[in-house]
């Protein structure tokens, strides 16, 4: 087969499993459809399009080393690490678009089940007596970040009549900026986190964010490990004074019998943000516009790095 991306030659399209492939169903012709899961080398040296397996980590991009690619299509939102594990020569793209609902719906769901205590009723080992729990309705709530995910969330807090609060890296209209944090904690009862990783968020959750948010807030952590503190967090849980919802953990996953797990006021989800029956049919979508437009020599979309 002649190399991809030669005048009057189709596509090479690489697809880690055959649920995608099917999920993806018919191709244009000229389009060839290839399995590598990148768990070992490229068994070729020329492939236009290249989608990446879910899986955690980046160690596997490091299979692209002298693989000519004209697109590496990931399936997660996130790519933190990234750069530091692409080789030379690729155009990296993520999926924006596919995850932003499905975390959402986690994250509502979380701060939900804590706030309405269904947890303790999932735990009883009889008959519970009905307790008061905090509403949703009424609470002020801060979103933390305003990418995709932090609007999704935003989107459906909207119906549960909450006092909402927007903060984002740099203040505009309606956002604040996350300099103002130290006045806006106090005043918060719940707080959501959807920021993306970087070296400026890395730690953003730490014991002086925590300490300024009132008796029984509640933090919900939808975005990465490593936003949070976990010492931080395991001081306030062991005192009970806030509460945790966390579907990302620093290390992840978290030891076998760690602290976190035991406490009744801290409720943990396995990273399963964006594992939902949405996600398969949304990257299938995904990948056939990518392969579209780069057929129509066009530029792909959600292109966040070119190595």
């Amino acid at each position: 087969m002649d190399a991809p991306g030669r005048a009057g030659t189709g596509l090479r399209v690489s697809l880690p499993d055959d649920r995608l492939a099917e999920a993806l169903g018919d191709v244009p012709a000229g389009v060839d459809l290839l399995r590598w899961d990148m768990t070992g080398p490229a068994p070729w040296k020329d492939v236009d399009l290249v989608v990446v397996p879910y899986v955690p980590g980046n160690e596997h991009l490091r299979r692209l080393a002298g693989v000519r690619t004209r697109l590496v299509q990931a399936q997660y939102l996130g790519y933190d690490g990234v750069a530091e594990a692409l080789p030379p020569g690729h155009v990296y793209a993520n999926a924006r678009g596919v995850h932003e609902t499905s975390t959402a719906e986690l994250a509502l769901a979380l701060l939900l089940a804590a706030q309405r205590g269904i947890p303790d009723y999932v735990r009883a080992a009889g008959p519970i007596a009905p307790d008061w729990y905090p509403s949703l309705a009424d609470r002020r709530v801060l979103v933390l970040g305003q990418g995709g995910v932090g609007q999704a969330v935003e989107a459906r807090l909207a119906p549960f009549e909450v006092d909402l609060v927007r903060v984002a890296r740099t203040a505009r209209e309606g956002v604040h900026g996350i300099a103002e944090l130290p006045e806006l904690l106090p005043t918060c009862e719940a707080v959501v986190v959807g920021v993306p990783l970087t070296e400026d968020t890395v730690h953003l959750v730490d014991a002086a964010f925590l300490a300024a948010l009132p008796d029984g807030a509640i933090v919900v952590n939808v975005a990465r490990g490593r936003v949070a503190d976990t010492a931080a967090i395991l001081r306030e849980a062991r005192s009970g004074r806030l509460r945790f919802a966390l579907d990302v953990t620093d290390p992840e996953p978290l030891p076998a019998g760690h602290e976190l797990f035991r406490l009744p006021n801290v409720l943990i989800s396995p990273h399963a943000g964006g594992m939902s029956t949405a996600m398969l049919p949304r990257v299938a979508r995904l990948v056939r516009r990518q392969l579209d437009l780069l057929l129509a020599g066009a530029e792909p979309v959600n292109v966040v790095l070119r190595s």
